[in-house]
Order: C-alpha cells, then structure tokens, then sequence
C-alpha cells in the first residue's frame, strides 16, 4: 500500500504500555530513497523531546486508529540516546540508537534493494553538504544523503529544460518504506495537474537552492498521467506510468544495452 508522507506524519506510534507520541517526520536516504528514521514527537509526556526509530521497528498499522504499534516499553523509550533534532543525524548518533536498542544497523543488512527491485545509482551531491536539513535549510556535518521529508516539501522541480513545479507530497510504500514517488503541483507552468514523478528521474536535491533536479524533459511530465489522490495507484497505473518515461529514457541513451535495460527495469518490476 501507499502512503502519503503527509498521511504518515500524525499516525500516532504505540508502545506495549501506551501511546510514545506521533511521526512529525521522515528522514530518508536520497541515493536510495529508502526511508531510513522516523522522528517522533513525544509531546508532553517527554517535553516535547524527539525520538529516532527506523521503520523496521514499526509494528502493525492500524489505519482507522491512525497507530502503529512498537514492540517497545514506554521506559525504553525515554532511556533511548537523546536526539538533538536541530543538528545533523551522524553516523555516531545513528549506531548509538541500533547499539542502545540491540538491532542490527541498515548499513549493516544489504536491505538496500528498496521497492526498486535494483539498487539506483547514486544521487549527485550538491556543492555544498545536504544533510538531515533544519527547518531553515541549514545545516552542517552529518550524512551527506540523510534528507527530510518536511523540509523538500515544497523544493521546486527542474527538468533539463526548465521549471515544472514543486513538490507537494511523497507516496511512500508500507512495505519497505521506499518512496515511490514525488507528488509534483505544476500549477505554476500547467494550471490544474499534479504527477507522480519517480526517485529514478531524479539526478540531485539542491537543498541550497531548494530544488529538485530531473533527468527528463518538461513535455514527458506535461504527456505523463495525470495524479488524482482519489484514484488507486495499482500495478495496472504504474506500468503505464513507467512505460511512459522508459520510452522518454531511452531517446537520451546513445547505448542502445543500457536503454534496454532500462526500459526493463521500469516496465517489468514485480
């Protein structure tokens, strides 16, 4: 199932003694667009304190309770390593999280196949060092790949030959936790439609700039299909979704194997 980022942001997480507070953000890894941590917001029961959990610690989803479970103690929680949420999330600080609660690191499992089936390649990094991002875009040290979902809502679009829109939302599989798609609003260039653009058009998240940038032309989103929250994203969608930009894919590639590879990645995914 797919998941609105904004969705998921509110869901309540609860432990095995009671309710630890709410998902205020995701933080997610732009070469793999793999969601990496959710932070949470204990509210006033912790002082508003701000927690690290990496998805594969997120238990069952009860959609109409808007919670995921955790198999977790409430006195786990408020022992956890404190989580300055106005810096960089280091490598350090994440170990010290798997080290306190005894799991095994992401770095450490191969799980970085994602919903993609392969692994992409890496994100071109900005000149200057993008990182888990402070609401004021700033920020120094950390994971160069560490990215926040709430902070590239909003980042303008850029395709290889100009504006197109800005980044409304993301859609976010239950499953792995990969993000399948930017949800763009290109009622700045064309009035009235919002598209789905996947991770693997994606060639660089500028957050000095506040923008994303696409290795695709304006006309491929503008002839892509167009997104209505209310229809299902099913298999059915996203083969001619991904049908479409393999083709646009290919006329860019001068090697006619890489093209075909391609093309049978987007086209033919489980």
């Amino acid at each position: 199932m797919l998941l609105k980022a904004s969705t998921i942001k509110g869901y309540a997480v609860a432990a095995r003694d009671g309710r630890i507070g709410v998902i205020s953000d995701l933080l997610f890894d732009d070469a793999t667009w793999l969601v990496r941590w959710c932070v949470i917001d204990t509210g006033t029961w912790l002082s508003s304190r701000k927690v690290l959990l990496p998805p594969s610690a997120l238990g069952h989803l009860d959609a109409d309770a808007k919670e995921f479970s955790v198999r977790l103690t409430k006195q786990d929680v408020k022992d956890s390593p404190d989580v300055d949420t106005d810096k960089p999330v280091s490598r350090q600080m994440e170990g010290g999280i798997y080290d306190y609660f005894g799991w095994s690191p992401y770095w450490g499992t191969g799980f970085y196949m994602g919903g993609y089936g392969f692994m992409p390649p890496p994100i071109a990094e900005s000149a200057s060092p993008g990182c888990w991002e402070r609401d004021d875009g700033l920020a120094s040290g950390g994971d160069p790949h560490l990215r926040s979902a709430k902070a590239i809502t909003g980042y303008h679009i850029h395709a290889r030959d100009g504006e197109i829109g800005h980044v409304e939302d993301f859609l976010v599989a239950d499953g792995d936790w990969s993000i399948r798609y930017l949800i763009v609003d290109t009622k700045n260039w064309w009035p009235g439609k919002r598209v789905l653009v996947s991770p693997i058009l994606a060639v660089e998240i500028d957050w000095l700039d506040r923008l994303v940038e696409l290795d695709c032309a304006r006309q491929s989103i503008k002839d892509a299909p167009a997104y209505d929250a209310s229809t299902m994203v099913d298999r059915a969608y996203e083969r001619n979704y991904h049908g479409h930009y393999a083709k646009e894919r290919a006329a860019h590639i001068s090697e006619p194997d890489i093209a075909a590879e391609l093309a049978d990645r987007m086209t033919n995914r489980p």
